[in-house]
């Protein structure tokens, strides 16, 4: 149909200003507003031209092809010029009908920039109904300094008052001290020291009533607290007071509004954390520490910073991003007993206010001499427990493990089920699985060209190897041995060795149905 740009290439009818106009894909491709709609399955969209995945739930998200209307006007017109014989009447019908076409479209695309427009204005007013409720949190916070500082005063005045006292006593005992040397008579001497004891009494009450009194813990406790939730509120802050916004390109003037305030959320969130804050999650302490006090203030600066990425890791709000011809996908990032893990890269909805690192920056961490990449078994509706292995990255086993695990490719082991198990109760155990494509174990495609190395023998329990060789048509499909080889031969095309959850994965061998078994989540370490 590329000879008729006024029909439309499914259903071949000419486009039309109601529902037959013509709206363009994110591929390119352009078709009718009635076929997109027919299209539309469970919210997505495959492209009848390119096969391209796409998510909708209207065609009206996609924008209309002003161009490919104007182009058929133009045809039209040239049509209409051509027609010679064609009555005035009928002309005059033709541009009629044209003018009604032109202010048909205009009402149309009114009316979406009005769906648009109103679109943002919830999203607006969602955002002021976070500032008030920020803002009534900010008032707390300042009561709460208030209340704090109310407490500090009369902790200050008591101090003055019993500083007071103890100077006066101070001077007292000082001008006993002085008598006693110029007494003469016993008399004197009697009163003198009746004098004196009267004054050390009163300095010993003295010195036990500011045990008793001083620091008054409500007092301490209070201010340490306040101090810390406002310090802690501030560190959040990573825009300064004043700072202009960068610009941000936000493309084709035709996209959609609500398209263009995500494009800036993602732009703002995507410069508010680094690789490099990942990294110091531990460095503050130990620098404090071999600084000494010089640069003290800076290094607990530093460690309120790094103390908000913890806690926003700990959240939930940290993830990894990558962005395609097909969209954007995220791998959450996690932190478990002081252990940073990158989750595989999924198609899923991104956390609120979520901040995002590029996932090739995050994968740059990687210790390129040993990577550290988990798998997470579960059977019978619960995850059983993390198998950790230590990969040998030289060999392309390896990698290609690696991004199957973190599904930089498209593609990962997550929600893969393991397939067999060999030689079960004997000493030549073994357990397979790893099937990302159509896990049934049978045939697949390999992610990368070459997969010739140095790969290592073993006799031992744990160690993951590719039991169908390296470049096959399964190579991406890994087996573990769960028991210790007794003589023999060895196992050959070892790329790694379990370093913990062997247990775990013994356990899924004796689970009844080895097929039940499945990767519910898998990942690699990220060294701190």
């Amino acid at each position: 149909m590329d000879n008729k740009p006024e029909k439309c290439s499914m259903c071949y009818n000419d486009y039309d200003d109601n529902q037959l106009r013509p709206r363009t894909l994110p591929c390119g491709h352009t078709f009718c507003s009635q076929c997109i709609d027919n299209a539309i399955k469970n919210g997505q969209l495959t492209c009848p031209s390119c096969h391209a995945q796409h998510t909708a739930i209207s065609a009206t998200q996609f924008p209309i092809s002003y161009a490919v209307e104007a182009f058929v006007r133009k045809l039209k017109n040239i049509q209409q010029t051509q027609e010679k014989t064609v009555p005035a009447k009928k002309k005059l019908r033709s541009m009629l009908q044209e003018q009604k076409s032109s202010i048909s479209s205009l009402i149309t695309s009114c009316e979406e920039v009005l769906f648009q427009l109103g679109e943002y204005r919830g999203q607006l007013g969602d955002w002021k109904t976070h500032h008030l409720q920020l803002q009534d949190r900010l008032y707390a916070l300042v009561e709460q300094n208030k209340s704090a500082m109310k407490l500090l005063e009369l902790e200050d005045t008591s101090v003055v008052d019993m500083t007071t006292q103890g100077e006066e006593g101070k001077t007292q005992l000082q001008a006993m001290l002085g008598s006693l040397d110029t007494v003469n008579t016993p008399q004197e001497v009697d009163t003198t020291i009746d004098t004196a004891d009267e004054c050390s009494t009163k300095i010993k009450d003295w010195l036990e009533k500011c045990q008793e009194l001083f620091p008054d813990v409500k007092t301490v406790h209070t201010s340490v607290k306040v101090q810390e939730t406002i310090r802690e509120a501030l560190e959040m802050m990573t825009t300064e007071t004043g700072a202009t916004a960068d610009p941000v390109h936000l493309g084709d003037s035709a996209s959609n509004i609500m398209h263009k305030v995500q494009q800036i959320i993602r732009e703002i969130h995507q410069k508010q954390l680094t690789v490099e804050d990942l990294r110091r999650m531990r460095e503050p302490v130990k620098s404090l520490v071999e600084a000494g006090w010089v640069l003290a203030v800076k290094r607990l600066m530093e460690a309120g910073r790094v103390l908000a990425v913890k806690r926003l890791v700990e959240a939930g709000r940290v993830m990894a991003v990558q962005e395609d011809q097909d969209g954007c996908r995220s791998a959450r990032i996690t932190l478990q007993d002081g252990q940073l893990y990158l989750h595989p890269l999924l198609r899923q909805p991104m956390p609120a206010h979520a901040y995002t690192l590029q996932e090739s920056e995050v994968v740059g961490m990687l210790d390129p001499s040993c990577t550290l990449a988990f798998l997470d078994l579960g059977w019978a509706g619960s995850t059983r427990g993390r198998v950790t292995i230590r990969l040998t990255p030289d060999t392309p086993l390896a990698r290609q493990f690696v991004l199957l695990c973190t599904g930089q490719r498209g593609h990962t082991y997550h929600n893969t089920k393991l397939l067999q198990v060999g030689n079960k109760g004997q000493p030549e155990e073994w357990v397979a699985g790893g099937d990302y494509k159509s896990n049934d174990g049978e045939e697949e495609t390999p992610l990368l060209p070459n997969f010739q190395g140095q790969y290592r023998e073993s006799l031992r329990a744990g160690a993951v190897f590719a039991w169908y060789g390296p470049g096959g048509p399964r190579s991406a499909q890994f087996t573990i041995t769960t028991r210790d080889r007794q003589g023999g031969y060895q196992w050959s095309r070892v790329f790694g060795d379990v370093v913990s959850g062997l247990d775990v994965v013994r356990a899924a061998v004796n689970h009844s149905d080895i097929t039940e078994v499945t990767v519910v989540d898998c990942g690699v370490v990220l060294p701190l």
